[in-house]
């Protein structure tokens, strides 16, 4: 099945002994605006893409969130992008909400949650600029390669905050981009004790993976 403007691919990721089955575009060249909702967003046709791919840092926080310890937590992913790690938390049957700003993701969501047999998995499109949601707060928060841009970290850790319950535990994974220093000082001066940690076992991936894991909590 094609989706008007795109092609696409689908695939089956392995997280630990579950088969993510995910519908993705194809490349990073998949542009179309036969609606006209790239016109209307802020979202620039070089980065239109990027929601649609499976990267790296995505693969591993699924991997590492397979064993963590979710029971009790409300859950949000943040800049979801296609989805799977709220896919494999949904298989574990935890309380996950998913959040991005790209208007395909929704579509795309949608279809790989019944790809895999899923419930619906709870979803808002909103930008980190908006804070008057109605998403409510979260014991985690999740995320993956997040901070590429300037002035990514401030919008970030501001959104973070807002929906971070009192005591509560941020989980990012990243390659190590320039802005992921400029974020770690955000979330120190927002009261979040920080540290990071390097993935164990990278073996699924195409490539070495260089970045880290960074942990930020608040008790």
């Amino acid at each position: 099945m094609n989706v008007p403007g795109y092609r696409i691919r689908y695939q089956t990721v392995e997280i630990g002994d579950l088969d993510i089955h995910l519908r993705t575009l194809r490349d990073l060249n998949q542009y179309s605006d036969e609606s006209g909702v790239a016109a209307r967003s802020d979202i620039p046709p070089a980065s239109w893409p990027l929601f649609g791919v499976v990267w790296a840092s995505s693969q591993v926080l699924a991997n590492y969130m397979l064993e963590f310890d979710i029971e009790r937590l409300r859950i949000l992913e943040v800049g979801c992008g296609i989805g799977l790690t709220s896919l494999m938390l949904s298989h574990r049957q935890a309380d996950i909400t998913a959040t991005d700003r790209h208007p395909e993701v929704a579509g795309f969501l949608e279809i790989n949650t019944r790809l895999n047999g899923l419930e619906t998995i709870p979803y808002h499109q909103c930008d980190w600029k908006d804070q008057n949601d109605h998403m409510g707060q979260f014991d985690l928060i999740l995320g993956s390669d997040l901070v590429y841009e300037p002035g990514h970290a401030e919008l970030l850790s501001a959104f973070i905050d807002h929906h971070a319950r009192a005591r509560s535990e941020v989980v990012t994974v990243g390659p190590g981009r320039r802005e992921q220093s400029r974020f770690n000082h955000c979330m120190t001066d927002l009261g979040y004790r920080h540290w990071y940690e390097s993935p164990e076992d990278t073996s699924y991936l195409e490539a070495p993976f260089r970045g880290r894991i960074q942990h930020y909590s608040r008790t």
